[in-house]
């Protein structure tokens, strides 16, 4: 190793521990571990701009272990990124461009949020499944514009995960030669050694998903990290793991290899002694020399590699203008004039079709004016409908395909569409069962916080599953997914109100926006004398008034339950009571209409108020308030014919008027 090396790699190490001291809070024990691959990465091998993050023929970086971030903080600061002195002492501060764990779209040079371990491994597959299909439909002989790698770095921690497991078998599956991660196994994690809990062979488990795995025992130069980092890229036919001996807080004369150093600060005391023995300044905090802010400055080098991809750019534009102005659009997010014209208008029917099939025709209908529109399921495209036909299936074969096969893997499929969007050239989705959002639920919850726009196509919505039971009946999930912020819920009530969901979703791009479907059959509504389907985009809209215009009493239905509640409302105009009937497919997109809006659907006068969904009743106070009441499922389901068991657990229109009489 070089001097200016390891005074670099030194220098990270020590604002690593200065950092986390600084905020009494952090992780340094693993950053100092890292900072030999964090140096080789930002100072060698990343093709990247610091002046410009956001360059498309960049290389991405994820750092899957997220609580070791102050490792990534202080090289991004050394690269010249916009990730100042004063932000590393500002680590884990309010306000600051260095949180607790890297947050995409806060920090410049982070590419995705992680923390959650295991999820960086899923999005850094999504990545370079990105890099992939749009490296097949876009490269022509002589003009590779899309060329570009994903380099990690993933933990004990992230490999224990499901998550990880899930997206790491695909992407061996599907032979994504552009990833290269380094496994950080350095053996300890917060209650200890691993081999409480884990002993397994990494490197035998990763082999035999279909990757290549070099090990670098004990002892290692920086030089066998280079050697095997150019194996990696060399294998173009597998995704490639380095597995790395390290030791956590190397150089701690009394933390190194030890839980104590993982998630907590050193100490001043350890800190002095662990610069002594780097040959380092003891009382000297956040020193960065000249010699090395020189040496790991990436601007120069950054702007040359981008000068280079921008000119082989212009030379694939002057030779095919049609393609690139193609791959400029679809990389900008921008629709296609005429997206949305063939999408279907459906007729008036008493039979209906279920909301999944409407899904399906609509999903289809958007495929043929959205080329970048690509998506699948977790093993259930048949039953989700979410099959794009004349789309092909993607493999290692045919990246250029559009429809992805997750396999039964929910978890995995939540991060690598995260992955897969925040890349950007395509508009994804990923299906399965509303029941089985739970199993992705982390992947969700992190598209939310991230604001990335993937659409969750959930079908088999309700109890209406049937014979299935209660294992396979959602009754919690709905108001479940409510409660996380920046997540747009629909729930359709019929074909038309379908369509309107998808198109919603192709125009909301600040998040994801989850669709969620019936397996059974829904009535087409009949819009001529009814409230037109297009309300859906403010979240609820009158749907049927009474017919003074001035209700005695408003029922609020969502999915499935709107055509009951039109039923109500016959029944109640029997007993000569005015009631208007509200179809409200989201509560986030009504929630955010401006008060006169809202006070025109649900008029504060009116008091006597029912909500009618098969789920919970918790949250729908909201809309109801507390004089109100709610038919609804507080209970798991049975085993049944659906209509048999919405019967027996009350979802009828009968006791939807019940409920409106009872509050007279």
């Amino acid at each position: 190793m070089t001097d200016i090396a390891e005074r670099s790699i030194d220098t990270i190490r020590t604002l690593a521990m200065d950092g986390v001291q600084q905020a009494n809070s952090g992780h340094p024990g693993t950053a100092m571990a890292l900072a030999p691959i964090a140096y080789l990465y930002y100072r060698e091998y990343l093709r990247h701009d610091p002046a410009d993050p956001h360059w498309p023929g960049r290389d991405r970086f994820v750092l899957s272990p997220g609580h070791a971030c102050i490792l990534q903080y202080a090289a991004l600061h050394l690269a010249g990124y916009g990730v100042s002195l004063d932000d590393l002492k500002a680590f884990r501060q309010w306000g600051s461009l260095t949180p607790g764990h890297p947050e995409a779209g806060h920090t410049p040079g982070v590419e995705t949020t992680t923390g959650p371990l295991g999820q960086g491994v899923g999005n850094a597959v999504g990545f370079a499944l990105a890099e992939r299909m749009l490296a097949a439909r876009f490269n022509r002989p002589g003009h590779e514009v899309i060329d570009h790698r994903v380099f990690g770095i993933c933990s004990d921690g992230d490999l224990m995960e499901g998550v990880a497991q899930e997206a790491a078998s695909l992407a061996g599956h599907l032979g994504l030669g552009r990833i290269t991660f380094v496994y950080d196994d350095n053996r300890i994690t917060i209650e200890g050694d691993t081999g409480l809990a884990f002993s397994e062979d990494v490197a035998a488990r990763f082999a035999s998903l279909g990757w290549h795995v070099q090990r670098l025992e004990d002892g290692w130069s920086l030089d066998d990290v280079r050697r095997a980092i150019d194996q990696a890229e060399a294998e173009t036919g597998k995704p490639s793991l380095i597995v790395l001996r390290t030791h956590i807080a190397p150089g701690a004369p009394t933390k190194q290899d030890t839980a104590e150093a993982h998630g907590a600060p050193l100490g001043e005391e350890e800190i002095r002694l662990t610069k002594a023995n780097y040959g380092w300044p003891e009382h000297e905090q956040f020193l960065v020399p000249d010699e090395v802010a020189a040496h790991m400055d990436a601007t120069e080098r950054g702007r040359a590699l981008r000068a280079e991809w921008e000119a082989r750019m212009a030379a694939y534009r002057e030779a095919h203008p049609d393609l690139a102005a193609e791959l400029e659009r679809v990389l900008a997010g921008e629709l296609p004039a005429g997206w949305d014209a063939a999408l279907p208008v459906f007729e008036a029917d008493e039979k209906g079709i279920a909301s999944r099939v409407a899904s399906g025709k609509a999903i289809n209908a958007l495929a043929a004016g959205i080329p970048e529109l690509v998506g699948g399921s977790a093993d259930l495209a048949p039953s989700n409908n979410t099959h794009i036909v004349d789309g092909l299936s993607v493999s290692g074969r045919d990246f250029a395909a559009r429809n992805l096969h997750f396999g039964i893997r929910e978890h995995g499929m939540g991060a690598i569409l995260n992955g897969m969007a925040l890349h950007g050239g395509f508009r994804v989705f990923g299906a399965t069962f509303l029941v089985f959002s739970d199993y992705m639920r982390g992947a969700v919850r992190l598209s939310a916080l991230s604001g990335i726009p993937v659409t969750y196509v959930w079908t088999h919505d309700s109890v209406h599953v049937g014979e299935d039971g209660p294992t396979h009946q959602p009754v919690e999930h709905l108001m479940a997914l409510r409660v996380i912020p920046n997540l747009i819920v629909l729930r359709p009530c019929d074909a038309n109100e379908t369509v309107e969901a998808w198109r919603y979703a192709q125009t909301h791009r600040s998040g994801p926006v989850a669709i969620v479907l019936t397996r059974q059959n829904l009535p087409t509504l009949d819009r001529s004398e009814l409230g037109a389907a297009d309300g859906l985009a403010r979240g609820a809209y009158v749907l049927a008034d009474a017919p003074s215009g001035a209700p005695d009493a408003i029922v609020i239905a969502t999915g499935s339950e709107v055509a009951g509640a039109l039923a109500a409302r016959e029944l109640l105009a029997a007993d000569g009571l005015g009631v208007r009937v509200v179809s409200m497919p989201s509560w986030e997109l009504f929630e955010a209409q401006d008060p006169a809006y809202r006070e025109s659907v649900l008029p504060a006068a009116v008091t006597r108020r029912v909500s009618y969904e098969a789920g919970v009743t918790q949250g729908w106070e909201r809309w109801v308030g507390l004089g109100g009441a709610s038919v609804g499922i507080d209970r798991f389901g049975a085993s049944a014919p659906g209509a048999t068991v919405a019967r027996e657990l009350g979802m009828t229109a009968e006791a939807v008027a019940e409920a409106v009489r009872r509050l007279g």
